[in-house]
């Protein structure tokens, strides 16, 4: 099986459909976070965003009408919330902002098809799928709407997603977001954000903003990720896997160029490991970023990765590291450092 010989086609209602959480997180709840002992802003995130999911449990409605996001006292009437209308988690990759955010969808007191879970770039595919007005009637009937990976990397990403969530939050929609950047440095290293202030500044109003500190769990207590194998160890892995895609890793980049990114998750199905020949640096900044988000779909779909060639902490240069990206890229190294470890039994299976 070979993902260069997929090209899947989305329908719009798909995109849609599947904006619940990945399957990885579909048992994760608040009280199976394991909040770090020295992270007291770990403890208290749960909290506070234990008492959104409370706040969120009477019947939506437009702003003007509806109960404020955390909750009134016992026999009190609703009241315009005077605040913020959503939350924001931000803090380093591997902290546990994934596993929050998808805790409080499920606690959140509403059919799946009245809430949305996506990333920051499934919900601009779908409005580049469905048009700007189609999504905000589709997602204006929805209790809440949560936000993975928060980032703005151009100006029409900026003023495009100002615009969705001021209408949403009109409508009633409360909001959920994580990123590794604070809402106020958004866009920042990527490009002019400061002729972007007044929508940047507007996107932050919507949110209470929580820091979360701690270390990346997926390194908390594990070994080091295993050296890449040899190409024979790849392909005999590869061959002896139900389920395995075997691909050279050049005409995977190149063929990621050629599939639109929300289709990247539907490239995957069906996959139980992907197996990746001739690993080597990225040699651009596109295609990088193509493949930050296909780890992404894989570490969502919980698909171990096994590769020969160079390893992942050598996939993006010093340059990129650098970079206004360079959050993107660390998050990228270590999900698939993670994945790489899953797939370290499909050698000895092999």
């Amino acid at each position: 099986m070979s993902l260069c010989s997929r090209e899947p086609r989305v329908p719009a209602d798909r995109l849609v459909a599947e904006m619940v959480p990945p399957p990885r997180f579909d048992s994760v709840r608040f009280s199976t976070y394991l909040p770090d002992p020295n992270q007291s802003s770990q403890r208290e995130a749960v909290h506070v965003l234990e008492e959104f999911a409370n706040g969120l449990g009477q019947s939506p409605g437009p702003a003007t009408g509806r109960r404020g996001l955390f909750g009134f006292g016992r026999g009190k009437a609703p009241k315009v919330p005077a605040g913020p209308r959503g939350v924001y988690l931000d803090g380093g990759y591997g902290v546990g902002k994934t596993h929050l955010l998808a805790s409080l969808w499920h606690a959140t007191d509403a059919e799946p098809s009245r809430k949305a879970f996506g990333t920051f770039v499934e919900l601009t595919n779908l409005v580049g799928a469905l048009g700007f007005q189609q999504t905000v009637q589709t997602l204006s009937g929805h209790r809440l709407l949560c936000i993975d990976e928060f980032e703005l990397d151009d100006p029409g990403d900026t003023v495009l997603v100002s615009s969705l969530l001021a209408r949403l939050v009109e409508a009633g929609v409360a909001l959920a977001a994580t990123s590794n950047t604070l809402p106020g440095k958004l866009g920042e290293g990527r490009f002019a954000a400061a002729d972007f202030m007044r929508e940047i500044q507007g996107l932050s109003a919507h949110f209470r903003a929580l820091r979360i500190d701690g270390e990346d769990y997926r390194h908390r207590g594990l070994p080091e990720a295993p050296a890449p194998y040899s190409e024979e160890q790849v392909t005999r892995a590869a061959r002896a896997t139900d389920g395995a895609s075997l691909d050279d890793f050049t005409a995977l980049l190149d063929h990621l160029a050629r599939v639109h990114p929300s289709r990247y998750g539907a490239l995957t199905d069906g996959l139980s490991a992907v197996c990746l020949t001739g690993v080597r640096p990225v040699p651009d900044q596109s295609t990088a970023l193509r493949l930050v988000v296909l780890a992404d779909r894989l570490y969502d779909r919980e698909v171990p990765v096994l590769t020969s060639g160079e390893p992942f902490d050598r996939l993006f240069g010093e340059e990129m590291l650098k970079g206004g990206y360079r959050k993107k890229y660390f998050r990228a190294i270590s999900r698939l450092t993670a994945l790489a470890r899953d797939a370290a039994p499909l050698v000895d299976a092999g």
